[in-house]
């Protein structure tokens, strides 16, 4: 009798946890991509991608990385709750002349835990 109460409760619990789903968290950026236009050789340009977390857990970034050297990037540190906003800052160093598109790959504990953020312009 113990053996079917207890296979009993386990069968619960497991269909109680699927029921209620997996809670994450989910960027909503205003713009994924930013277009600068047309820059100065020689200057850096910043933009801040601002996004809402519009999941049920709070979002936490373990990293932005730039795909070149000519670009930085600081983001919000701290987890960021549901309904609230957070910020990913990049900063591009126009030293060589022409066009350019960057992209900057965002890990997080998202439901999707890779994002891709773009600048692009022209440095004259």
């Amino acid at each position: 009798m113990k053996k079917v109460t207890y296979t009993f409760s386990l069968i619960c619990a497991l269909l109680i946890t699927l029921g209620m789903g997996v809670m994450v968290g989910e960027f909503k950026f205003d713009s994924e991509s930013h277009d600068f236009g047309r820059i100065p050789q020689n200057k850096s340009v910043t933009h801040e991608f601002v996004f809402t977390n519009t999941g049920d857990s709070p979002i936490i970034i373990s990293d932005v990385k730039p795909t070149c050297g000519c670009s930085v990037a600081e983001f919000t540190k701290t987890p960021v709750k549901p309904s609230e906003k957070g910020t990913i800052k990049v900063v591009f160093n126009a030293a060589a002349a022409g066009p350019f598109t960057k992209s900057f790959i965002v890990r997080s504990n998202t439901k999707t835990p890779v994002k891709n953020l773009t600048i692009k312009g022209i440095v004259e």
